[in-house]
């Protein structure tokens, strides 16, 4: 149940504000930030340690911000199938997907940021479409765009439901954040912050954005990291390895 959130404001300094909810299994191993990628040099973010992609990459010289979800639809066939975090590496380094065989990717959400530009790439296993992300925000969880895709009587669509309308309007009514370049981490990212927290709620609510469930047979589910990436002039990148925990903030780019 990964989260996108994405705040397009172009007469701002900061016009791009993207944040990213890594929600998945927490045994399973990761890397922090950095560049962990000699075939792209440039790029920045955390690695998968199992399939050596990312959910989320910078390239700062751009600036340009990548973050990809899983999505809904037919799955890729088992024999062939490669892994969605190749493709924010790809799309970070070069501003489109370009020439991939999408029939090998599970179904995805793949948002590529740039400070005059946002666009937001769907694959259901069967078609593509993309969108520009106007002015605004905009939040994206597994069922789609503002939840565009959920069902009814789902278990999982109803807590995105639930995220979508607790967080929503919470964001929307602060005041949004221009990050400074060497401002600390509250001031850069000010009533957004304790939000991105996780406004207090519990881990288990219904309703969180950064949820940690307990699946049994010792699988535990939920978020285990948060980045923070503004795009202006150059790049901010903030990231948390401890959801929730307010001085788990440590400054990336």
């Amino acid at each position: 149940m990964c989260t996108a959130i994405i705040s397009v404001d172009p007469p701002s300094p900061v016009p791009v504000l993207v944040v990213g909810v890594r929600d998945e299994f927490v045994a399973r191993e990761w890397a922090g930030p950095a560049r962990h990628w000699p075939d792209r040099p440039g790029l920045v973010g955390g690695r998968d340690l199992r399939a050596g992609g990312t959910w989320l990459a910078v390239e700062p010289g751009a600036p340009r911000v990548a973050v990809v979800l899983n999505g809904r639809g037919r799955m890729a066939p088992e024999a062939s199938r490669a892994s969605r975090g190749e493709l924010p590496l790809r799309v970070a380094a070069d501003g489109k997907l370009g020439g991939l065989d999408l029939a090998v990717f599970d179904p995805f959400h793949l948002v590529g940021a740039e400070p005059d530009r946002v666009r937001l790439w769907s694959w259901d296993g069967e078609a593509l479409t993309e969108r520009t992300l106007g002015p605004g925000l905009h939040m994206i969880v597994n069922s789609g765009l503002e939840g565009e895709g959920q069902l009814e009587g789902e278990t999982e669509d109803a807590y995105m439901a639930a995220r979508l309308a607790h967080f929503r309007p919470r964001l929307a009514a602060a005041p949004r954040p221009e990050p400074g370049p060497d401002e600390p981490v509250e001031r850069a990212w000010g009533a957004w912050l304790p939000l991105l927290d996780g406004d207090g709620l519990p881990r288990a609510d219904h309703r969180a954005l950064l949820p940690l469930l307990d699946l049994g047979d010792g699988r535990v589910w939920g978020t285990t990291s948060v980045s923070l990436v503004a795009l202006g002039r150059g790049v901010r990148y903030d990231f948390s390895a401890a959801p929730g925990e307010g001085d788990a903030w440590s400054r990336v780019l």
